[in-house]
């Protein structure tokens, strides 16, 4: 990574600023990307704002800024964006400082904004050395999710493109599964989980296909299969429960949409699982309808006062193994499976020594 310092006036930076909403921010003569379509929208509140011009009226040191150096000889900003807008919005009239906004102030007044000095690092390197230093400088002020850090990382048409689906507040997959997924766009966070689903958690899966991608010049792929999953639930549950919010849904889609499921006969069963006393995690009978395991369900366990009736009842004998065991070595054992109809009931209850309970068949 090459970096050198320079220093960039307010003058220089706020030259032909303007805010183009799905095209981004640009400024310094239209060769700097302040925001590019791919990052996060300005999201520094108006004390951040009134903070960054009370640095800057009163001449003390801003914190270093990054630009990254494009091949085309164009400019990005790796570090310092909100701060970079925070300046541009207010020379260009956005919200006031002091109770004066910038039109109001007195010509020596503008000429020391305009004249302050921003000190600025140029860096030029490969994506991994970007990545390396972006995490590296990334550590005051407003963090970057990961997923913000990867746009930066990989800019180029497809991240642009990906923005356009997942990166507004009222986009397109935000709209469209609100209801189902969790995460903030304007964060990058449904981005993220739509890749997530795609390719894998693994942060290195992520980051290899977004390089593979980089310069496609769309992201048709992810968006089609991110409606293809929100299409698959709609489908297979039609009637809507708050706890469906924040499922995996796509790593369910990946495993199972090839299967045939009945949505009535589905339904039938939420229902039935809902009104069961026994299960305590609703949001996870939808995991479970796919794979049968039990561990979603948080079934109700036997509380220490119940175990310790049937201890004593068993007098510490295992009924299987028939030797004696403290009360700390035996665990509470449904005699008839929940999955059979069994109750967490004192009735239902018998004291096993781990050994037998782990080994003891679901009959």
């Amino acid at each position: 990574m090459k970096i050198t310092l320079n220093t960039i006036t307010v003058k220089d930076l706020v030259d032909g600023y303007a805010d183009n909403d799905e095209d981004g921010v640009v400024g310094y003569g239209g060769r700097l990307d302040i925001r590019p379509p791919y990052q996060r929208e300005f999201c520094y509140k108006d004390a951040q704002q009134q903070a960054v011009m009370d640095t800057v009226t009163k001449g003390f040191p801003l914190n270093t800024m990054y630009w990254v150096v494009r091949d085309d000889g164009r400019f990005e900003v790796l570090d310092g964006q909100q701060r970079t807008i925070s300046i541009c919005r207010y020379v260009n009239g956005a919200f006031s400082h002091n109770m004066r906004y910038f039109t109001n102030l007195q010509d020596d007044e503008k000429e020391n904004i305009l004249n302050y000095p921003l000190q600025v690092y140029f860096c030029q390197g490969s994506a991994s050395e970007k990545l390396d230093w972006f995490q590296t400088i990334n550590i005051a002020g407003e963090r970057l999710t990961d997923q913000e850090i990867r746009n930066a990382v990989f800019a180029g048409s497809w991240t642009a493109d990906a923005k356009r689906y997942f990166s507004k507040s009222n986009c397109a997959a935000k709209l469209l599964s609100d209801k189902y997924v969790n995460g903030n766009p304007i964060r990058q966070e449904l981005l993220e989980t739509a890749l997530s689903w795609f390719v894998g958690k693994d942060d290195k899966l992520i980051k290899k296909y977004m390089g593979q991608h980089q310069n496609d010049s769309n992201a048709n792929e992810l968006w089609v299969y991110f409606q293809f999953v929100i299409g698959w639930v709609k489908a297979l549950f039609p009637t809507y429960r708050k706890e469906m919010k924040g499922i995996d849904w796509g790593l369910l889609y990946n495993k199972y949409h090839d299967n045939q499921y009945d949505p009535a006969q589905l339904e039938k069963e939420i229902t039935e699982l809902i009104d069961n006393d026994e299960v305590t995690n609703h949001k996870g009978i939808y995991y479970y309808l796919f794979d049968r395991k039990e561990s979603h369900l948080s079934l109700r366990e036997f509380d220490d006062k119940m175990k310790r009736k049937a201890y004593e009842k068993q007098k510490g004998i295992c009924p299987i193994c028939k030797k004696h065991f403290e009360f700390s070595e035996m665990e509470g054992d449904h005699i008839i499976p929940w999955s059979k109809g069994g109750k967490t009931t004192l009735e239902n209850l018998q004291m096993l020594c781990r050994y037998d309970n782990n080994t003891k068949s679901n009959k």
